[in-house]
């Protein structure tokens, strides 16, 4: 079992973890000491458990905001998928007037025909 040394508040503490755990112990001690450095900050030294406790309780009371938000957002969105669908928006495509498919049909003519008298000259 892995034996990790992190830092809270300026406190060094030795903990174990499973193996592979490692990261994620150290994210979680890096949120920890983010509440613990204020605290350290705005009322000097204090006892590890007070600093653990106090710390604690700071991150748990923005868990429990980010619960209550995720819990909201998660209502909102069952809300929006019981909604009635509209119909699908319909789209109208222009049609191509008749007498501009002629011209273009006119013009691939000449093209074709002006490559083929190029083709003539060059083999002749």
């Amino acid at each position: 079992m892995p034996d990790l040394s992190i830092t809270i508040g300026g406190k060094s503490f030795e903990v174990a973890c499973q193996p592979g755990e490692e990261p994620f112990l150290r994210s979680a001690a890096a949120m920890l000491d983010a509440e613990a450095q204020p605290l350290v900050t705005q009322m000097g030294r204090m006892t590890e458990s007070r600093l653990l406790l106090m710390s604690g309780l700071m991150l748990a009371d923005r868990t429990a905001a980010l619960e209550e938000e995720l819990r909201q957002v998660k209502a909102q969105l069952a809300e929006i998928e019981t909604r009635p669908k509209p119909p699908p928006e319909r789209i109208e495509v222009p049609v191509v007037p008749p007498a501009v498919k002629e011209a273009l049909a006119e013009i691939a003519a000449r093209a074709e025909a002006t490559a083929e008298a190029v083709e003539e000259r060059a083999r002749g």
